[in-house]
């Protein structure tokens, strides 16, 4: 029996290392040539170039302020914490998971009196009492363990499932970091392009109580009239009327920055109410390849995301399979100390012991078509993730290039804005044209220089928009070591030039 016992733990150990079930495998997607419209090979110095501006990509700003803001919100935002909790906790039940795999040993001892009737006939005498005296003492100890031998792989695969919901949750984290990063670098520009925009209607202001206290003059050494004075002083009031509603939108602001930092609103004004002008715009590499989309953590949670559930269906799949356990009972009894330890009184056993269902109405097969229908929808929405990063960046591609004309005509058409005003002030100061042209021009010049201020914060937004569309800023590993969407053969077709 105990050679028995033997071979059959040694078959199983052996046979553990078999796991059933589908290993995971990655699925390679095959993207058009056309997808580029200049492909051309990417050299080292432009994925070097592309890792070190995607790193820290704020930092490409040049502002000292926004560095420190952003290093604050990392340190103390309280999302950002609770994901790194989230973490902690799918390590924890990967621990659980893996302790299914060693021998499971749990200790007892107890003492004390018992007494049976003595009122049934035919009571079968006591173990150990052979004068059926109806009173006992006794003394306990013992253990039980049990070890279950994983030859089908059950437990591998629970502790590969969980190994991977862990990685899945880590790209969580690395999303919602650059989800915080890019609405707090957002909120910034914002912030600066308001306050650009106070700077252009005060000037504006400035340049309408001129125009009121040149009417009056006028009107005072008997040019004009009281329709002219009306006129310039609807319009001082009207630009006045546009502060309030833009300091209410600086204070949102700084609110918001304030509680991304996990800081009470509030707190930043003294710091954050100095005016400052817009951050540089940043400049990207002449070339970025499409490998850096592989550091999207989207695209990598996704990844994970079906490899854990192509790890559900080992585990769904196991349970056809027999199930083999090593019990172990030890469990001695005795009435008096000095008996516990005698061999008289040693009681164990050991065993194997193996399970297989049978019968269940469809139960584990069921199982098992729900885990891979699972595993292919995390598939399929794998393949749309990659494909809704390529768009992103696509888009954001093309409102960089776009972003550049319309910075330029915006400048251009606020230049000719003031020059117009600027005339005529002058014409109606000579008396050759009416207030109203002065009215009109002075509104025209604030509206266009208000939209060149617009133009520029969209151009940084854009910017900040397409940084986050390449997965930048997460400070993971390195692009050459990433794990790529598609086949690293075909990395080099698939390169998006900034110029055209």
């Amino acid at each position: 029996m105990k050679r028995t016992l033997a071979l059959l733990i040694s078959g199983c150990c052996l046979l553990s290392s078999c796991m059933v079930g589908p290993n995971y495998k990655p699925d390679n997607i095959v993207l058009p040539k056309k997808f580029t419209s200049q492909p051309h090979p990417a050299t080292k110095e432009e994925i070097a170039a592309t890792e070190k501006s995607l790193k820290e990509w704020w930092g490409q700003f040049h502002d000292p302020i926004l560095n420190r803001l952003v290093e604050r919100t990392i340190a103390g935002n309280y999302d950002l914490q609770a994901a790194t909790q989230h973490i902690w906790s799918e390590q924890a039940l990967r621990r659980q998971a893996q302790a299914d795999w060693y021998p499971q040993l749990d200790a007892n001892a107890g003492g004390g009196d018992s007494r049976y009737s003595i009122n049934v006939d035919n009571w079968p005498i006591r173990p150990g009492n052979p004068t059926n005296h109806p009173h006992a003492s006794v003394l306990t100890y013992g253990a039980r363990a049990s070890w279950e031998i994983d030859v089908f792989g059950r437990i591998a695969r629970q502790v590969q499932q969980r190994k991977r919901a862990v990685e899945e949750t880590i790209e969580a984290r690395r999303g919602l970091l650059i989800s915080l990063l890019s609405q707090l670098v957002s909120d910034y520009v914002e912030l600066r392009t308001i306050q650009s925009r106070l700077a252009v209607t005060e000037n504006a202001i400035r340049t309408a109580h001129s125009s009121t206290n040149m009417v009056e003059r006028l009107y005072a050494n008997g040019v004009g009239n009281t329709l002219a004075i009306a006129q310039a002083r609807t319009e001082e009031h009207t630009e006045r009327a546009r502060l309030p509603p833009l300091h209410a939108q600086q204070e949102r602001m700084i609110h918001a920055i304030a509680t991304l930092m996990g800081e009470m609103p509030g707190t930043l004004e003294p710091e954050l109410e100095e005016r400052r002008p817009l951050p540089k715009v940043p400049t990207f590499p002449s070339t970025i390849p499409s490998m850096v989309l592989a550091n999207r953590p989207d695209i990598r949670e996704a990844e994970r995301r079906y490899a854990e559930s192509t790890a559900h269906i080992g585990v769904a799949v196991a349970q056809l399979y027999p199930n083999f356990n090593i019990p172990l009972n030890f469990n001695p009894n005795a009435s008096a100390m000095y008996q516990a330890f005698q061999l008289g009184g040693m009681s164990w056993n050991i065993m194997m012991m193996m399970s297989l269902p049978v019968l269940h109405g469809g139960k584990y097969s069921a199982q098992i078509a729900e885990a891979r229908a699972e595993a292919e929808a995390s598939r399929l929405q794998y393949r749309q993730v990659v494909l809704n990063a390529f768009r992103e960046v696509e888009d954001g591609l093309d409102d960089w290039h776009q972003d550049n004309e319309y910075v330029h005509q915006q400048e251009e058409a606020a230049s000719q804005a003031r020059l117009a005003r600027d005339r005529a002030q002058q014409l109606f100061g000579a008396g050759l044209t009416g207030y109203l042209n002065v009215l009109d021009s002075e509104q025209t010049a604030l509206t266009v220089q208000d939209d060149a201020v617009k133009a520029h914060g969209k151009r940084l937004t854009d910017a900040i928009t397409l940084y986050v569309a390449m997965g930048a800023g997460w400070q993971g590993r390195e692009l050459a070591d990433a794990r790529l969407p598609i086949e690293r053969g075909n990395q080099s077709m698939l390169l998006r030039a900034f110029t055209r």
